[in-house]
Parts: structure tokens; C-alpha cells; sequence
């Protein structure tokens, strides 16, 4: 409703700046027109509503060579497809399932950490629904049914390719439901169990060095959070009536906790706009367009998620259950575990995602580690130079590890 009434206010702002860009108007080439101009397109940007970014990885390098890569659906449900970037005229090589989080952003925001794995894998990620696009008459989503995506996900992988090893990345807020699905995978004896996880920035225990997310989490309590943050999907959109966490007031917690960063990044793109210089203003468009593009989640889901992992500490305390099944980490035994953490991270804080190991006691130590990436904070985990350099190659080297046991099924 916000963005109907603000539409007359954006339209004004879209013209003003068409207008003060035109090169035949006088006032373009003068400060005035250049100030009017920018501050039209900083307002038409932060009140639009970003669409859904593609991927646009249409090649990858493999030993050497270029080859193109294209994008197929190859699971779908009404929550969640599964995307395989599939890599044209190359030999058979490991899967490596990408799980990206439900948390307000499009598995899009995991497009450079699919990026780096592509030349060393087979990817796949899941790229799940905005809740606001999904029918009512299509049922309600909630974290045993992400738990259930992800197993079938895994059977679906596995009968696809069975001789090759699957290796699971799942990226701070999958970490939970992976994990859970994994040890109930173990614990019922399943062929299909992948090679190994490795968990990024995850809350699976969030007791330990707490962030200001988690403290409110705990100060606020599960109501709070259904009172203050549901609302409902009005019309027009397909899923009208369906109950929802709005992304947006996800967007505004992770932009409220690093707001001076924000604002500095929005008058530097003034100041770019003013003076012209178009590649650092294109570079601030491409970052905004992908962060301020958000989805809902679905009402049960989020509170579920809430109350097992920030206010009860279901996993941590061994008492999570998915359908009433107990979810036994003491069950996993084969499936190779790392752990990646950034040291300031304000989203998971350090230890939070390490906890994993205390719980999987059954995991030979040969076939578990930790790595604390110096000098990043949470997007640095998956995304940008650092991860590239450092996390990417650790990675590596552990998945080669974990299928030097590989026994095909």
C-alpha cells in the first residue's frame, strides 16, 4: 500500500530527473540541474521496489577454458526450485548444493559464491519463493517443510548422479535446517546422506557471543514477534490473505544495525551523480539493486524459526524434533563437517556456527574443521575478495578430503 501511495511522488521524481539529464535542457550542464537530478534518481531508488536479480552467469573457466553455463530448473515446488548451473562439453565432476537462506534477500545475493565454486563443481542452489507470489490454496510453509525440501533435494541429487559425491554448503540461516536434515538422514540410515556440510555464518547456537539480533530475540520473546511483524498479503498479489514476515523489515533491521554505512554509501552516489563519474555511481547501483530487492517469508516459517533456533535453542539443547522425530546430531557419523566464521560478524557471532562440532561428537576429527576468516563480518563469509582468496581454497581442500572416502552408492 506504501508503494501505491508514494507512486505519484515517484513519478514526479522519475520526470524531474528525465528532465535535468536531457542534454538539450540548459540547466543539465549547471550545479543546479546536476543536484536536482541526482537527489531525483536517489529518491525514485529508495522508494522503488526492486524486482527479483538473475544470476547472468553465462560462462565459467574450467581448467583453463571458457565454457558457458546455463541455468535449469531441475526440482520445483510451490516454496522452492532448484536451480543447476549446468557447465557445457566438461567431464563429470563433483555436485556442490548450495543452500541459500530464507532471511529476506534472493538466493541471487549467493550469485558470487556460486561464481567461485563453478569452475571446481557441479552447482546447484535452491532458490526459494517469495511467499507473497504463493496462492493460499497452496498450503503454508514452515521449517519442517524446509527440513523435508532439503531431504528431497538430496534424494532428487542423488538419484540423479549417484557415483559422484554431493558436498552441501548451506549459508547462515540454512545451517540449522541442514544440519537437522542431515543427522535425520544418518540417524534413518539413508544411502543418499551427502559427503559433507560446510555451515557459513549459521546461528546454531546463538548463546554464544550473542549479537544485538540475538538479544533481541531473547529480550522480546516469540509473541512479540507474531504481534508486531505479521502482516497480511493484500491484493493484488497472488498469495492475498497468506500471512508473511515483510522483507523489507528484514532489509531494515540489517540496514538499521550498519545505518551510518548506508548513509555514507547513498550521499557518496550523490556526490558521483553530481560530478559525473558514472562507473562508481554503476557500481552502487548494481550492489543496491541486488541488497534492497527482498521477498517475504511466510508466517509460519519465520515464527518457527524464531522460537527454535533465537528463543529456544531447540538444536543446541537436543531437543529439536521435526514432526515430532527426534533430530539426534549424535546420529551423524559419515557425513564430513566444516564450519566457516567471519571474526566481525554481527550476525552470527564467533562461535555461534562452531557449535555445530560440539553437537556432532560421532564425526571423526580427520573428517571435521573450523576456519575463522580474519578481518570480515557476515557478507564476508560468502561473498567478496577475502572469501575468494582465503575461504574458497579451505573449501576446496576439504571437500577433497571428505570424497577420498567416497564409496558410491
Amino acid at each position: 500500500m506504501a508503494q501505491l501511495a508514494l507512486a505519484p511522488a515517484r513519478a514526479m521524481s522519475d520526470l524531474t530527473r528525465l528532465t535535468f539529464r536531457n542534454p538539450v535542457n540548459p540547466l543539465t550542464h549547471t550545479p543546479l540541474g546536476k543536484n536536482l537530478a541526482a537527489g531525483a534518481e536517489l529518491f525514485e531508488r529508495m522508494t522503488r521496489r526492486y524486482g527479483k536479480p538473475a544470476f547472468g552467469l553465462a560462462s565459467t573457466l574450467v581448467d583453463g577454458r571458457q565454457v558457458a553455463v546455463t541455468e535449469r530448473v531441475i526440482w520445483a515446488r510451490p516454496y522452492c526450485q532448484l536451480i543447476h548451473f549446468e557447465r557445457a562439453d566438461v567431464a563429470p565432476a563433483p555436485r556442490l548444493l548450495i543452500v541459500a537462506p530464507i532471511s529476506g534477500h534472493y538466493a541471487t545475493l549467493l550469485r558470487g559464491t556460486v561464481e567461485a565454486f563453478l569452475p571446481h563443481f557441479d552447482v546447484y542452489i535452491t532458490d526459494w519463493t517469495d511467499a507473497r507470489m504463493v496462492p493460499l490454496a497452496l498450503g503454508r510453509f514452515d521449517l519442517d517443510d524446509y527440513i523435508d525440501y532439503l531431504t528431497e533435494i538430496m534424494h532428487a541429487l542423488g538419484a540423479r548422479e549417484p557415483r559422484m559425491p554431493l558436498h552441501t554448503l548451506g549459508v547462515c540461516q540454512p545451517s540449522v535446517p541442514l544440519l537437522a536434515a542431515i543427522g535425520l538422514m544418518e540417524a534413518a540410515g539413508d544411502p543418499l546422506a551427502p559427503t559433507s556440510m560446510t555451515l557459513m555464518g549459521g546461528p546454531i547456537d546463538t548463546r554464544r557471543s550473542p549479537t544485538a539480533v540475538n538479544q533481541l530475540a531473547q529480550k522480546r520473546g516469540t509473541e512479540w514477534f507474531r504481534r508486531n511483524c505479521i502482516v497480511t498479503v493484500p491484493f493484488p498479489y497472488p498469495g492475498v490473505g497468506r500471512e508473511v514476515y515483510p522483507g523489507f523489515l528484514q532489509l531494515s533491521g540489517f540496514m538499521a544495525m550498519n545505518f551510518d554505512k548506508h548513509v555514507n554509501a547513498h550521499v557518496e552516489m550523490f556526490n558521483h551523480l553530481v560530478e559525473g563519474d558514472g562507473d562508481s555511481a554503476e557500481k552502487h547501483r548494481d550492489f543496491y539493486d541486488e541488497y534492497l530487492a527482498v521477498m517475504d517469508l511466510d508466517a509460519d516459517y519465520y515464527m518457527q524459526t524464531i522460537d527454535t533456533v533465537f528463543v529456544a535453542h531447540h538444536l543446541p539443547n537436543g531437543t529439536m524434533k521435526h514432526r515430532d522425530w527426534p533430530v539426534d546430531l549424535k546420529a551423524i557419523t559419515r557425513v564430513a563437517l566444516m564450519t566457516v566464521e567471519g571474526e566481525k560478524d554481527d550476525i552470527s557471532g564467533v562461535g555461534q556456527t562452531q557449535a555445530a562440532h560440539d553437537l556432532c561428537v560421532n564425526i571423526p576429527a580427520n573428517r571435521k574443521t573450523h576456519h575463522l576468516q580474519m578481518g570480515v563480518g557476515h557478507y564476508g563469509v560468502f561473498n567478496g575478495s577475502r572469501f575468494r582468496r582465503d575461504i574458497v581454497p579451505r573449501i576446496l581442500e576439504f571437500a577433497r578430503g571428505a570424497q577420498s572416502t567416497f564409496k558410491p552408492g
